[in-house]
């Protein structure tokens, strides 16, 4: 099993499933999120906003997403 530093509730529609079927589950999610968190979905999903400009270059916004907090003037946008 893959760990990961989140916790997942996992709701079953049976009863008292097996371990291994806990397992499996928590093993299928953990993979779809990490397909889901990944840096290149987070782009596709923000812009970053610099006074007049927007832009939705990749690596500007992985540069500003660095620091604990963006730089004055900066902001990112979720495009949802």
């Amino acid at each position: 099993m893959i760990s990961s530093n989140r916790n997942l509730l996992v709701v079953f529609n049976t009863r008292l499933p097996d371990e291994k079927a806990i397992e499996q589950e928590v093993n299928y999610l953990n993979q779809i999120l990490l397909n889901i968190e990944s840096s290149e979905q987070f782009c596709i999903a923000h812009e970053l906003v610099d006074r007049n400009r927007i832009t939705s270059n990749r690596k500007k916004i992985i540069k500003e997403t660095r620091y604990f907090r963006l730089k004055p003037f900066r902001f990112l946008i979720n495009k949802n």
